[in-house]
């Protein structure tokens, strides 16, 4: 029996790559979409020592012929579309390519998947973050939608996409929400990885203070390598339907930097009001989290 073909969008990414060392054990065959302009960062598949198992093949989300193209060539059973320009912050900077990407790219993609894709099955990455700040807490596949950042929207739009195409064209498309979730291959523009970076950073001397925005907005946080298992899992049932994602607690901002610091020996006590905040190591006096109100996002979602 021939290997099932699997193309991931974003497989250079941390879940990407999560994924397809997954599918691989599984005995898949995998294509990497990316973007041809940027060339392939492979840093991630490299460090999982996958790099040479997976197949690249150029793939740009902002042009339908060669979204068409791809899934012509590479012919796959499922594809994963994990691909978006995912930094909340930056969506704020720029909202159009943003929606482009992770709106419309998405809508490319499955109408692709419509023309060309027989029987085959449609994995979209949404997001925790379109729930905002939900008055229902905590929320599950039926809470509404209530999108606070041009990121979130683009999300709530391929989600919708997502599920249009699986009731009007009877396309298996599967909607994973996820909740926050990291790893060691996290990228640096995260919160966690900004953190554990920055103390590092400042231990070593390297840095005088590290600096955030929102210490009070609470996070459900999970594991990469644990949530590609339940993208999967979610794709292989008969029926097509939306999943969120997510371990079930929720942790603040500042929990997470008090236990970082507390790896580097560190005891914070935190002085100031909430956007004035600066956190002092209890031993030695020294200042080692400020507070930057630059940081703060426009519009923030204060508890997922």
């Amino acid at each position: 029996m021939a290997a099932r073909r699997a193309l991931i969008t974003g497989a250079t990414g941390q879940d990407g790559a999560y994924l397809a060392q997954f599918l691989l054990e599984r005995g898949y065959e995998v294509f990497a979409g990316y973007r041809r302009s940027s060339g392939p960062s492979t840093w991630r598949l490299e460090a999982l020592g996958i790099a040479q198992d997976v197949r690249l093949v150029p793939l740009e989300l902002l042009e339908m012929t060669n979204v068409l193209r791809c899934l012509d060539v590479v012919h796959p059973d499922e594809v994963y579309n994990l691909a978006a320009q995912s930094f909340v912050g930056v969506s704020f900077e720029q909202p159009l390519y943003t929606g482009d990407v992770t709106g419309m790219g998405t809508l490319r993609l499955l109408e692709a998947v419509r023309v060309l894709g027989q029987g085959l099955r449609f994995y979209q990455a949404s997001t925790s973050e379109m729930f905002g700040n939900s008055r229902e807490s905590p929320q599950s596949e039926s809470t509404p939608f209530a999108p606070t950042s041009p990121y979130a929207v683009a999300k709530v739009f391929a989600h919708w996409s997502a599920t249009t195409y699986r009731h009007a064209h009877g396309v298996h498309a599967c909607c994973g929400i996820a909740f926050n979730h990291e790893s060691p291959l996290r990228g640096m523009e995260f919160v966690t990885q900004k953190i554990a970076l920055g103390l590092s950073r400042v231990r070593s001397g390297r840095q005088e203070h590290l600096s955030l925005g929102n210490l009070d907005a609470r996070r459900d946080w999970g594991f990469a390598g644990e949530y590609v298992v339940a993208m999967w899992k979610s794709l292989q049932h008969p029926r097509s339907d939306d999943y969120v994602l997510a371990s079930g607690e929720s942790h603040s901002v500042r929990e997470f930097v008090n236990l970082a610091a507390r790896c580097l020996d560190w005891d914070l006590e935190w002085q100031g009001s909430s956007d004035q905040a600066v956190g002092v190591d209890r031993k030695s006096g020294r200042v080692i989290v400020k507070v930057d109100p630059a940081l703060v996002r426009p519009s923030d979602v204060d508890h997922l």
